[in-house]
């Protein structure tokens, strides 16, 4: 891996999370990939990679090149597969063939562990593994990325129940070094996963009740998605898991206690930040959330008895999963 100069990179997705880090990997100066199949990468190769950037309100056009598959014998400086949590296994053999020494799995992930094990079964060479979550939101009309993000974007990652080795951090963190994007290392990416899972799901079953429209959400509801999110974290503090990033259990608690979290989450859905961040997203990523909550389930069946009575209720709000699936659910 080169720790100076340009770096070859692939991105192995092209959904808004892969759009906006490959868009910061081409504005870091690194020479980039993305890996497209079908409609998506006749859109690319037509129109190059176009990302509406909803809160900075500026539109940005790359053109990295755009690719099926890695060519025979090619290789790559560092791999970033970005695609939906259900999908993630389905690529896992494609990942361990590319000839890199570092891929980072980016996106909700409940099935790490499995992932992990199923990929050194079936890298040829050494190769290492990072997790990692990207802060963006949003979808996609007619070929353009419709990205909502603060700042200039950040990306959470670490080893799955350590950190990463320093040499891996410089390396990464070169990739990145001519942008602002922040790198946020994590002592271990499966508690921050299920920690992150805690809050988005409950904000995901109040969005499909409302019928993906939070303009709709109450203050009251807002108080609730909140106090389920809470119920969510001691569950996995009884299961044994760090709640991650640090105080962000206390918040929700002190938000409940002081009104805050509960008026700005409720202030938040009345703008375009909740309505791309979570109505968009989860009418674009129904199989993912549904996966992700039958995840949660089995996580649950740790501790059956654990009381989640404001969590259950805002579950029980929703349609059932077939019926939201007719709805929204995409090809």
């Amino acid at each position: 891996m080169k720790v100076d100069g340009q770096m070859k990179v692939l991105v192995y997705g092209a959904g808004v999370i892969g759009c906006f880090l490959a868009h910061t990997l081409c504005e870091a100066g690194q020479e980039v990939s993305i890996l497209a199949r079908g409609k998506r990468r006749e859109e690319l190769e037509s129109s190059g990679l176009v990302i509406r950037h909803s809160l900075q309100k500026k539109t940005t056009v790359d053109h990295p090149r755009i690719i099926g598959a890695p060519g025979e014998g090619e290789k790559f400086d560092m791999v970033f597969a970005t695609v939906q949590y259900q999908q993630i296994s389905g690529i896992i053999a494609d990942l361990a063939a590319i000839d890199t020494p570092l891929v980072t799995l980016v996106g909700n992930n409940m099935s790490a562990s499995d992932n992990e094990k199923l990929f050194r079964r079936l890298s040829k060479n050494e190769k290492k593994l990072l997790f990692g979550f990207q802060a963006t939101a949003g979808g996609r009309v007619d070929g353009i990325a419709q990205c909502v993000r603060f700042g200039s974007g950040s990306l959470s990652l670490g080893g799955l129940r350590e950190g990463a080795p320093n040499d891996i951090k410089e390396i990464i963190s070169n990739a990145f070094s001519r942008t602002k994007y922040e790198l946020k290392w994590v002592d271990g990416m499966d508690a921050w996963y299920k920690s992150h899972l805690a809050l988005i799901l409950p904000v995901s079953y109040l969005c499909y009740a409302l019928g993906c429209d939070l303009r709709q959400a109450t203050l009251l509801q807002c108080r609730q998605a909140l106090e389920a999110a809470g119920e969510a974290c001691g569950l996995l503090k009884t299961l044994g898991y760090p709640i991650l990033p640090e105080g962000s259990e206390s918040a929700y608690r002190m938000g409940l206690k002081r009104g805050v979290a509960s008026l700005g989450m409720f202030a938040a859905t009345k703008t375009s930040i909740g309505e791309l961040a979570a109505s968009e997203h989860c009418k674009n990523a129904v199989v993912e959330m549904r996966a992700l909550d039958e995840a949660f389930a089995c996580l649950r069946k740790g501790a059956p008895n654990y009381p989640m009575p404001a969590f259950d209720a805002l579950r029980a709000f929703m349609p059932n999963w077939e019926d939201i699936c007719r709805v929204y659910a995409r090809a």
